[in-house]
């Protein structure tokens, strides 16, 4: 899509923020006629009306008491309207990677797109959007008009059980990427989020780990992640987070909701609570909007108790008709009233996977191809796959952003229990199999299959064939964290036996997030898909025989083990109960995570900074292709460079282009980047704009560069750079 067809969709909320670095990527809007409207619907309000958009249930079944509202949907939230005022109800799904499944309750389907971990090796803003788009527009065919997408917390541990929700742990491709999916969303008129506001980077304890970080790293990483996001994206709402910082849980903390948010960043839509995650009525004057999924608090804060609050102190009142001046703001900005939202829109389900397909290719990453083993020839005489149950889908992420098609899953493995969110915890795979895929694109071959159960019998299965391809599967889910880097279930085993057999193994991972391979050396060529969503088989088969380029990129380090990690030990990993809702013993609920450890340096620059190699960089990534890359230029806030495909295919390429020094000193920062398509032989020169907040250090409430040389470099990921190209720049100083 053209930025000019983007500029007139319709995302409706241009200047949530006053600080939108690319305003020529929102559209154009009346934000002041929009909050002229929310204030004026404010004051015909009465003191009832004024707690109706303030809170709401889940409308699910799964808690004993819930009753469904009439007009909610099946889903992860609903929140009343005003029919007096012509406010419509929010109703409210999970949907970062697609509409959620929730166990299959409405009786449909949706789109399952890659995980965010795949879209973001991409590297490409535009899938994002697309992507968005395309779940927005399922989202608003089954009545829903709020999204809780976004998630765009960044990577401060690997092991984090949520990993594959979010997209990256650098700042600004993490931003870029989720202010354009959100843009993508909200081109339906319809509302997103960004989430989960801020430090989420555990599911351990994750009600009340009490994240310890100094304000000016965190304005540089984690916070700058999400202000380049709502700058890029201008989600109608933020969704606080469960987690503590500084002793005050997220969605009541006065730093975060009012002081970063609402006051540094000038941000107009409305905080909503995570579900489960309000502490108290106080919340309120901290900065929180609006309570979700009200039942799973200890108690509904925003509503009588909320009106008594307003009705005898001023200070409350004033508060009350902000916050729903706020939730109107984004309502009217977005259009819902004026576009409603209704149940039973067509979807063009063939199309859809198409953009679910694309992403997937896109977002392989080819880490090892000894002596060219990949691309595989299409005349290949025999083959045996093994494991990952390639023979009947590809593995989804779960938890609240679980997606399935109206089939459900193709497989699932259940982790037992009787909870509440029993139907949550289970290992599923979207109906897209690798096996099947592969025998269409090599009709000649024989073609075997064994699941891995048993080493022996996939060694001499191995053994007869010409190639072994090995799908390892490691599943991750929201409320729990991973233990390692390892695979489980005997994989890594598995994966050595077999490639010792036969010298031509290839291996696709299916993972969540990084994992130690301890097999490397032994494997012919290493494919990561992550999880590749609907269409995740064909697009696997389709790297592997060629007909796609693999030209993603890894938005995340993979370390060599944990040893190299900021906190080797996951914190609270020794005695905290798994508990997917998150919550505390009795007695037990002192957990602090010391990101001051790392501070900004999130990832590759805590590898740089501690001359550490990893298994694999950041930004890394192979293709069937070369590339040569140089011509790096710098002026003022301004880089270009060269691409060039030197090889006989073609494929894509990501510049990349860090800053490698400051006049205090070394200091590595991703400023810029660009994902490009070459034809063999052709160059394409490119320019990219350079935030000057990745070039300055947050000190004493604002931004700082110190005058001097900057050193530049271009590099094909974050270990192998280029020349260093010098500039000198002037001292400067602003504010947000």
């Amino acid at each position: 899509m053209t930025l000019s067809r983007i500029l007139a969709a319709g995302v409706a909320l241009a200047a949530l923020s006053h600080g939108a670095a690319n305003a020529q990527q929102a559209p154009a809007v009346d934000l002041k006629a929009a909050e002229a409207r929310a204030a004026a619907t404010v004051k015909q309000m009465t003191a009832e009306e004024k707690v109706i958009l303030t809170h709401g249930p889940m409308p699910l079944p799964f808690f004993p008491g819930t009753v469904m509202p009439k007009e909610a949907i099946p889903g992860a939230g609903y929140i009343a309207g005003v029919p007096r005022l012509g406010v419509p109800a929010l109703t409210e799904t999970d949907a970062s990677l697609g509409v959620a499944w929730v166990g299959g309750l409405r009786k449909d389907g949706a789109t399952a797109l890659p995980s965010g971990l795949a879209q973001a090796a991409s590297w490409n803003p535009q899938l994002l959007y697309q992507g968005g788009a395309m779940i927005g527009s399922e989202a608003r065919a089954k009545g829903f008009n709020v999204l809780l997408a976004g998630g765009v917390n960044l990577m401060r541990d690997p092991r984090n059980g949520r990993t594959f929700e979010y997209l990256a742990e650098d700042p600004l491709l993490s931003g870029m990427l989720v202010g354009a999916a959100i843009r993508g969303i909200q081109s339906n008129h319809i509302i997103s989020t960004i989430k989960h506001f801020a430090l989420n980077g555990q599911e351990t304890g994750r009600k009340y780990v009490d994240i310890k970080i100094n304000e000016g790293a965190a304005r540089e990483s984690d916070l700058l992640a999400f202000q380049i996001g709502i700058e890029q994206g201008q989600p109608g709402s933020v969704m606080c987070a469960y987690n503590r910082v500084h002793g005050d849980q997220a969605c009541a903390s006065d730093w975060l909701l009012n002081k970063v948010l609402k006051q540094s960043w000038g941000w107009k839509g409305f905080v909503m609570s995570d579900w489960g995650a309000v502490p108290g009525l106080d919340a309120a004057i901290k900065g929180l909007d609006q309570q979700s999924g009200e039942q799973l608090d200890k108690g509904v804060f925003f509503a009588d108790q909320l009106k008594a609050k307003a009705a005898a102190d001023p200070a409350w009142s004033a508060r009350l008709d902000d916050m729903n001046k706020r939730v109107l703001t984004a309502i009217y900005a977005a259009g819902l009233d004026k576009n409603p939202a209704k149940p039973g829109g067509a979807i063009d389900f063939a199309k859809n996977a198409q953009v679910a397909e694309e992403t997937a290719k896109q977002g392989i990453v080819l880490l090892k191809n000894r002596e060219g083993l990949l691309p595989l020839a299409k005349t290949a005489k025999s083959i045996a796959v093994i494991g990952g149950y390639a023979d009947s889908g590809v593995v989804a992420g779960s938890g609240s952003s679980l997606v399935h098609d109206e089939k459900g899953p193709a497989a699932t493995r259940s982790l037992g229990g009787d909870g509440p969110f029993a139907a949550l915890m289970q290992q599923s795979y979207h109906r897209s199999a690798p096996l099947k895929a592969i025998k269409a694109l090599a009709p000649q071959a024989t073609v075997t299959f064994r699941d891995g159960r048993y080493i022996a019998d996939a060694v001499e299965k191995a053994k007869q064939a010409e190639v072994a391809i090995v799908f390892a599967t490691e599943w991750r889910t929201e409320g729990l964290d991973q233990p390692d880097l390892s695979l489980p279930d005997g994989q890594d085993a598995l994966i050595a036996a077999v490639a010792a057999a036969n010298p031509n193994t290839i291996v696709v991972l299916e993972t969540g997030g990084p994992v130690a391979m301890p097999w490397l050396d032994k494997a012919g060529a290493v494919v990561e898909a992550w999880y590749p969503g609907a269409r995740g088989g064909e697009a696997i088969a389709s790297v592997l025989f060629g007909d796609t380029n693999p030209g993603g990129r890894l938005p995340v380090t993979f370390p060599a083990s944990v040893d190299q990690l900021p906190r080797p030990k996951l914190d609270g990993s020794d005695w905290v109960e798994p508990n997917f809702s998150g919550d505390p013993e009795p007695g037990k609920d002192k957990l602090v995570a010391d990101y001051d450890v790392e501070g900004s340096d999130v990832g590759y620059r805590w590898f740089a900074r501690n001359g550490a190699k990893p298994l694999f960089p950041f930004g890394y990534g192979l293709s069937y292709t070369t590339f040569s890359r140089n011509a790096l230029k710098v002026a003022g806030l301004s880089a270009s460079f060269t691409l060039t495909n030197t090889g006989k295919v073609a494929g894509d390429d990501v510049g990349q282009v860090y800053l490698v020094s400051r006049p205090d000193g070394a200091k590595q920062r991703l400023v810029g980047f660009q994902r490009v398509s070459l034809a063999p032989g052709a160059s394409q020169k490119v320019t990219v704009k350079i935030d000057p907040r990745l070039l300055a250090d947050w000190k004493d409430g604002g931004w700082t560069m110190p005058a001097g040389e900057y050193g530049f470099a271009l590099g094909a990921n974050a270990q192998d750079l280029g020349p260093v190209v010098k500039v000198k720049m002037a001292a400067r100083n602003w504010k947000d």
